[in-house]
């Protein structure tokens, strides 16, 4: 990243803080993703290479990490609304019985995955880890992450969905 002075930073976060004030509509979660910016550029500094394009990148930078933080917000509320602990806007699960019901089944079929399948389930889906975060902690290949995160995806549908996937055959010699 190009070297700024002090009174163009300044510029720079405040114009980054206006965005995420109107993305977030909280002052405090506002500022927490303008600092998460700052921190993910200047951890990525080298991959921004023109110095026009600062400006573009950062606000890019804060976009994606407000998608995310609601992707990941949305799994969470999802999660804790399956175990009954539903976030004031939302409705506990309680007065529905069909909801239990079904949540209960997605629980089970989510318990007949295999350890891997549900620590990738787990870490990527719930947790939010890209797949290279979720390859260094299981200390797997990326390529393994991804073909085992489909087939547990694949798996956990065909559970959840009345379709149960063939158990694989396995060659024997």
């Amino acid at each position: 990243m190009q070297d700024l002075d002090e009174q163009q930073w300044r510029d720079l976060l405040q114009r980054l803080r206006r965005f995420a004030l109107w993305l977030t509509r909280e002052p405090a979660s506002a500022d927490d993703l303008v600092q998460a910016t700052v921190e993910r550029a200047l951890s990525r500094r080298t991959q921004q290479r023109e110095a026009e394009a600062l400006r573009a990148w950062l606000f890019t930078i804060l976009y994606r990490l407000f998608l995310d933080t609601k992707r990941r917000e949305r799994l969470h509320a999802r999660w804790l609304s399956w175990f009954g602990r539903g976030s004031a806007d939302d409705p506990a699960l309680g007065d529905n019985t069909e909801a239990i019901v079904f949540a209960q089944a997605d629980l089970k079929a989510f318990a007949q995955l295999s350890t891997e399948q549900r620590a990738l389930l787990l870490l990527v889906s719930v947790e939010g880890l890209s797949y290279k975060e979720a390859a260094q902690a299981l200390e797997i290949p990326i390529g393994t992450v991804m073909s085992r995160l489909s087939r547990a995806r694949a798996a956990l549908r065909g559970l959840t969905e009345g379709n149960p996937a063939p158990a694989p055959l396995r060659r024997l010699k």
